[in-house]
């Protein structure tokens, strides 16, 4: 999912009874990371890209002074801030601008860059990310320089957020598991809500046999179910040494002796032929003999070796099951252990028969990879294998099949709870489950309406897609909303008292 840009703007008028930055273009902050705002107006903004959340403080930029930026830089995986990196400000119009880069955060997530603009205008103002793991670039259009300070406060005068919003800092959230995730816009079906057990795939499936009969030797120290194994590696080795009967050193040597008096016999006839002493009949006759002998040679003596015949695993997988001990006497022909490459998963899943009709047009299957990951056939390329069509007195379900290419971390047999998705689709405002706050069977979410400040909201709920819910009412695609950590956002709430605040003012 590529999340769109967004951009929440708080234009407030802040006085503060603090000492006035220098007016030269200082790279100074506070050690501690938190930043202070000069007299005068300050600005907020928040933006998202789809790898970043950028939430900055600023006075607001006037010509000949300069402004301190306290840019609060969050990686949007996992929720944490900007550990290592640098960041390039710059107010560029046309193609002229000013910049300047700071080389590490003041303290984690927090970079300190000054601007002292030239001239008034209306700029852009670029933030540029810098990180060992990625790059990044906001971009802010329609950034006013005013001519000069008083001019910003009379401007911004009347521009506060509005109240009643819940405080919650970056800083906090940050400590904790904490989740954003914008409110989307897209297609959903109806959802028939039931559970399924995962089974692997009978093409992974590769069961090995006994090609001799003898004596079990394991190849490989502590095999057990569940060991993983590579292509050609040998397992298992099966010796005849010893025997009476179906020894396969015996073997061999008959064979190689069959297959050299029929070569010499091939080639006997073949110099005849050539000399129109005997007919192509007579050569063709000895060919085949010659080429059965091969054949049997070469596959008595395929993978023998000192310790007996040699089972190797035909596939890079893991064991599913053993048959035999080591030491124990097989027959040929006889399984001896079965692997599995587990690339693909077969997933069956159970409905009431009163869902046949809808059944007939499944448009996806959304299951659990693990406890509360979940996924979908229709991302992973998987597919519906079957689907029944009747049921049993002792099995009044239908079962529906689906081969699942995706990483399944449930044990084989375990059980997934499942969503099939059926019917006409039609476009509707989707959220995690995972936003959801459940109070008396009434819901609501916390809807983050600039980087610290946050409002908890009722909603209508619709269908279920799995982790999805549609939206029936309080919220409109674009907005922000809490997926994790929202409780303790609600709890801040019902305190009345943020926590100690991580920034000075």
């Amino acid at each position: 999912m590529i999340r769109a840009s967004y951009l929440i703007l708080a234009l407030g008028l802040v006085v503060f009874a603090c000492t006035p930055a220098a007016e030269d273009h200082g790279h100074s902050h506070d050690e501690e990371g938190g930043h202070s705002h000069e007299a005068g107006a300050s600005m907020d903004l928040t933006l998202w890209t789809d790898k970043t959340e950028l939430f900055v403080e600023f006075p607001a930029l006037s010509v000949g002074h300069t402004s301190r930026f306290a840019a609060h830089f969050t990686v949007l995986k996992h929720h944490q801030p900007v550990r290592e990196g640098s960041v390039t400000v710059s107010l560029v119009k046309g193609d002229k601008g000013i910049r300047h880069t700071v080389d590490a955060p003041s303290s984690p997530g927090i970079f300190g860059p000054s601007l002292q603009p030239k001239e008034a205008g209306v700029y852009q103002l670029i933030f540029d990310l810098t990180t060992p793991a990625y790059t990044d670039r906001i971009v802010v259009d329609s950034v006013t320089v005013y001519a000069s300070e008083q001019a910003a406060t009379e401007a911004l005068a009347g521009e506060a957020e509005p109240g009643g919003l819940i405080s919650f800092l970056k800083e906090q959230a940050w400590k904790m598991e904490f989740q954003t995730a914008p409110v989307l816009k897209k297609e959903i079906f109806e959802a028939i809500p039931t559970s399924g057990v995962w089974k692997v795939a009978p093409a992974d499936y590769k069961t090995l046999v006994a090609t001799t009969g003898g004596m079990v030797s394991f190849a490989v120290n502590n095999l057990t179910e569940g060991s993983a194994v590579k292509k050609g590696q040998a397992l298992m080795s099966v010796s005849s040494a010893g025997l009476t009967s179906g020894n396969l050193a015996t073997e061999i040597r008959k064979a190689k002796a069959a297959l050299e008096q029929s070569q010499s016999e091939f080639q006997r006839k073949k110099e005849l032929f050539e000399a129109d002493v005997v007919a192509k009949a007579d050569l063709e006759v000895a060919q085949e003999k010659y080429e059965v002998a091969k054949a049997t040679y070469d596959g008595l003596v395929s993978g023998y070796g000192s310790a007996g015949k040699t089972i190797a695993s035909p596939i890079n997988g893991f064991v599913k099951s053993i048959a035999v001990q080591n030491g124990e006497f097989v027959e040929q022909g006889a399984s001896v252990l079965t692997v599995t490459s587990h690339q693909s998963s077969l997933l069956q899943v159970s409905v009431g028969a009163g869902f046949a009709g809808k059944l007939q047009s499944i448009e996806d299957i959304r299951y659990q990879t693990a406890p509360g990951v979940w996924s979908s056939l229709a991302n992973t390329g998987g597919r519906v294998v079957s689907v029944g069509r009747e049921v049993e007195a002792d099995q009044p379900l239908l079962s529906v099949f689906a081969e699942v290419n995706d990483l399944v971390e449930m044990p084989e047999g375990s059980f997934t709870e499942a969503s099939l998705l059926v019917g006409e689709g039609h476009t509707a405002t989707v959220i995690p489950v995972a936003a959801l706050l459940e109070d008396y069977g009434a819901y609501t979410v916390i809807v983050q309406v600039s980087g610290e400040s946050f409002e908890r909201r009722s909603v209508v709920t619709g269908s279920r897609n799995g982790h999805e819910v549609e939206i029936l009412s309080g919220l409109i695609p674009g907005e922000v909303i809490v997926t994790k950590g929202a409780y303790h956002v609600k709890m801040a709430s019902i305190s009345g008292q943020a926590p100690a605040h991580g920034h000075a003012h």
